[in-house]
C-alpha cells in the first residue's frame, strides 16, 4: 500500500461539477492499493499518517502531527501510485489491486483514519474522474510504501 501525502492550505474534490469534499489546512493523501495489501499494511499507514510531523511548531520546526494542530484530511483512491515504471515508456498497474479488493481497503482505510482523527475524513469517489484542487503548503509531499 503507498500513500502520498501532501500538507495543504487547502484541497477539494469535484465530481461531475459538484464539489464532493474540500478542507482548509491539513492533508490531502492520495492511495494506492496493491493486490497483496492486508489490514496491517492499513494500520501501518493509519499510524504513520496522523502522527507523521510535518507541521510548525511555534518555533517553525515541522515537529507536529496533522492530530496536533486539528487539521483536516482528504483520502483519494490513487491506483496509479502503483505504477511499475522500469521498462518502457507506458506504465505498468499489474501491482495494483482490482475493485474487489481496493474499495474495502480504500474505505477501511478511511474509517481507520477517521476514527484515529476522531473526525470525518473527506474522500473522493473510487473510480470517478476526480478533480483535485490543492495548495500545497511548503510545499512538503510525503510518500509512504509500507512494504518498504
Amino acid at each position: 500500500m503507498r500513500v502520498l501525502i501532501q500538507r495543504v492550505s487547502s484541497a477539494s474534490v469535484t465530481i461531475d461539477g459538484r464539489v464532493k469534499s474540500s478542507i482548509g489546512p491539513g492533508l490531502l493523501v492520495l492511495l494506492g492499493v496493491g493486490h497483496e495489501d492486508e489490514e496491517a499494511d492499513i494500520d501501518f499507514l493509519v499510524k504513520k499518517t496522523a502522527g507523521l510531523r510535518i507541521f510548525d511548531d511555534a518555533e517553525g520546526v515541522m515537529n507536529r502531527s496533522v492530530m496536533d494542530v486539528g487539521g483536516d484530511v482528504i483520502v483519494v483512491s490513487q491506483f496509479t501510485l502503483m505504477a511499475q515504471t522500469r521498462k518502457g515508456n507506458r506504465p505498468s498497474y499489474i501491482e495494483a489491486a482490482g475493485h474487489e479488493k481496493a474499495i474495502p481497503m480504500y474505505e477501511s482505510f478511511c474509517r481507520k483514519l477517521s476514527e484515529t482523527l476522531g473526525k470525518p475524513v473527506g474522500t473522493g469517489e473510487f473510480g470517478a474522474d476526480m478533480k483535485v484542487a490543492l495548495v500545497n503548503d511548503g510545499p512538503v509531499t510525503i510518500y509512504m510504501d509500507s512494504k518498504k
